[in-house]
């Protein structure tokens, strides 16, 4: 069965947004030393679950939108904001999800935010 392996961010401002998902997020951006205007972005350690991707110009429309697991949804939707962002669609509980957020980033792209159920103790 298909699976998505990458994910790819389409910006105006290619600067500022890596700015917002290095300070928001600690993603580590490189530009890629290839023929066209393209950053690689990585997540995370290779040992843990999650993808990497990209980030290029805008060129037209996007519609790819990507969830992020993240510990708080709280504290990244004020670091989401303090750093240029806006939270579209508030926090809200999923049942044996935990919660869902949606935000914009500095470019207008929307993504989700998800923190996980945690066990009962």
């Amino acid at each position: 069965m298909p699976r998505v392996t990458r994910f790819e961010i389409s910006t105006d401002d290619p600067e500022r947004a890596i700015q917002f998902y290095s300070r928001v997020f600690g993603w580590e951006i490189q530009k890629w030393n290839g023929p066209q205007e393209y950053w690689l972005v990585k997540t995370g350690p290779e040992d843990l679950p999650g993808i990497n991707g990209g980030l290029f110009r805008r060129r037209g429309p996007t519609s790819i939108l990507s969830v992020i697991d993240v510990p708080s949804i709280d504290d990244f939707m004020a670091k989401i904001s303090e750093n240029g962002g806006q939270v579209v669609v508030p926090k809200m509980a999923v049942p044996s999800v935990g919660y869902v957020a949606y935000c914009q980033d500095t470019e207008g792209n929307t993504f989700g935010l998800r923190e996980a159920s945690r066990p009962s103790q």
